[in-house]
């Protein structure tokens, strides 16, 4: 009895070890949408009142993890009676990435830093005498919900695509554990940064010198963090989206390896020429996409 309880105990060991290790590669491949997901829920909250913004982040969070609740077990069903489209379904959620930093440049291209309509009515309407503020916030959380599901399902097909070849327990554990830790880091670091100017704004009301030095540091630097994720998220889409394409057609992965290979250059070099060229196959399949959806919207029109 001793024998088979130490047994268990050692497989039990081993199944959390590969889990931590699966874990740990796929937080390093979904981190590329993170960027762009706190920058996405960061806005979120523009245009609600200061004393607002943590229930509304609140209530995102939860929304978050009703929507992992679905897709966990999604995923976990396709992974056991359809394992063969693990592949395709990355490479549409790899493709989607794509487009969506092709938008997102192609955006600002063509209408510069011209402000967001959708986020001048929301302030135009909580400005309004009147408004019903309830209302309105709810509004706001459900669009944010749905954004989420598209960037949780995104971050749970590529974390599926790590631990396709796992057991079922690891898959599990895997999915759940990242799907949990990455709401929590998500939502944490949103609520963070969008009380990071009302921290300064305290601060800067203190009576030490240093406090009020470092209270309007704080003011500052919130618009500056804001647009470097929302930099940072829209190349890690290229990055992470066109490497999900790569990888998912060998014939192109093994040529821009072999591309890189004769060129002869020492080894970090051909790490970062490698991630370039994902870069680059990112960038032509969201144009790709792009030119698509353009075309099918102007049908449509007509």
């Amino acid at each position: 009895m001793a024998s088979s309880l130490l047994a268990l105990l050692d497989d039990i060991t081993t199944v959390l070890d590969d889990v931590a290790l699966l874990s740990k590669v796929a937080a390093k491949k979904t981190s590329g949408v993170l960027g762009d997901d706190l920058a996405l829920n960061a806005q979120q909250v523009t245009g609600v009142r200061a004393d607002r913004e943590l229930p509304v982040v609140w209530g995102v969070f939860k929304g978050s993890m009703v929507n992992k609740a679905i897709l966990v077990p999604a995923a976990l069903a396709i992974s056991a009676w359809a394992p063969w489209a693990v592949t395709p379904l990355l490479m549409v959620g790899g493709a989607y990435l794509c487009f969506e930093g092709v938008e997102k440049l192609a955006h600002r291209w063509l209408h510069g830093d011209e402000p967001d309509a959708e986020s001048e009515a929301m302030e135009a309407a909580l400005a309004a005498p009147g408004a019903d503020i309830a209302a309105l916030e709810k509004s706001k959380v459900k669009g944010a919900i749905r954004t989420d599901f598209i960037l949780s399902a995104e971050i749970i097909a590529i974390t599926l695509g790590t631990v396709a070849d796992a057991s079922f327990t690891a898959r599990l554990l895997v999915l759940s554990s990242v799907a949990v830790v990455m709401t929590i880091g998500v939502y944490g670091l949103v609520a963070g940064i969008v009380k990071l100017d009302d921290a300064g704004l305290w601060l800067t009301r203190r009576a030490a010198a240093w406090q009020q030095a470092l209270g309007r540091g704080l003011v500052s630097l919130a618009p500056w963090l804001m647009k470097a994720l929302s930099v940072l998220g829209t190349a890690a889409m290229f990055l992470v989206g066109g490497g999900i394409l790569t990888h998912g057609w060998p014939a192109l992965h093994h040529g821009i390896e072999h591309l890189v290979q004769g060129l002869g250059a020492p080894s970090l070099v051909q790490t970062v020429l490698q991630l370039v060229g994902d870069v680059v196959v990112g960038l032509v399949a969201g144009a790709l996409v792009l030119a698509g959806v353009s075309a099918v919207q102007r049908l449509r029109r007509r």
